[in-house]
């Protein structure tokens, strides 16, 4: 017996933007520049490195503090940010541990556009990327070409460069 051959149609893509297996992004309301951040079609819900979350309620809804740290591998240039929770999610990292985290929704820029995501606040500290993009956040959007990195180019030497000092 054969099996059904799949169909050669593609998902409808028009309007995406081919995007690269790593690219760089920006959270203008927090004065966040410039980030790298991976694509990661095995995550659902993207995922942000932050320290110090505090999570507590302002006018009787969930809110968190947090401190966003943009460059890998060190703390230089810290954020503080407030944004309301919008959710706690059980979320198993690709190391197989479970944990509760809390989600927040953020204006991220790529690409040069800009539109709203859900992240999971976490510590990557170990993690080669401070910033996982979920395909949530990608779906109807993007195409990612996981042979390219920078499709949707790069910022200034000097913002690079920031990005590999170690502190």
């Amino acid at each position: 017996m054969a099996l059904p051959r799949s169909s050669t149609a593609s998902p409808d893509t028009t309007g995406a933007t081919l995007i690269g297996w790593r690219e760089w992004v920006a959270f203008p309301d927090w004065g966040v520049t410039a980030m790298k951040a991976k694509t990661d079609t095995g995550a659902r819900t993207s995922a942000l490195h932050a320290t110090d979350i505090e999570e507590f309620e302002r006018d009787g809804k969930p809110w968190a503090r947090f401190v966003v740290h943009p460059w890998q591998r060190n703390d230089l240039d810290p954020h503080a940010v407030e944004a309301p929770c919008v959710d706690q999610r059980a979320v198993t990292s690709s190391s197989g541990t479970k944990s509760v985290r809390p989600v927040i929704v953020a204006s991220i820029d790529l690409a040069g556009s800009s539109h709203e995501i859900e992240l999971t606040l976490t510590r990557r500290d170990e993690m080669g990327f401070r910033m996982l993009l979920g395909r949530n956040a990608m779906a109807g959007r993007y195409v990612i070409d996981p042979s390219v990195s920078y499709a949707t180019g790069r910022p200034d030497r000097d913002t690079r460069r920031r990005n590999r000092t170690r502190a």
